[in-house]
């Protein structure tokens, strides 16, 4: 399924000084994922700013809607515990930023 124009777009930055985990003033558009919870916290932002719900999200994305409110709430699975394990590793971090495609 075709997920809404607008979506959450991630990017890895080697560097972003002055980046908060959460939205304030004009980067209210970006978060730097550090785990799971900053993740989850990411999502439901994004999600509420397209004024959907997650049973919504869930229908767009093929995504079970149960799982999605887990990832909201900070679930740590495997897949995205080894992720950010390499992008430790590798000196880089995540971070979501609102594009208007």
């Amino acid at each position: 399924m075709k997920v809404s124009q607008k979506f959450v777009h991630l990017r890895l930055l080697v560097k972003y000084p002055n980046m908060s985990t959460s939205p304030q003033g004009a980067k209210a558009n970006r978060f730097r994922i550090y785990n799971a919870s900053t993740l989850g916290t990411a999502l439901r932002h994004y999600r509420s700013q397209l004024g959907i719900s997650q049973a919504e999200l869930a229908a767009r994305t093929g995504i079970p809607r149960n799982y999605l409110s887990a990832l909201e709430n900070g679930l740590e699975t495997e897949q995205l515990k080894r992720t950010l394990d390499l992008l430790r590793e590798l000196g880089v971090r995540m971070t979501l930023d609102h594009e208007d495609w």
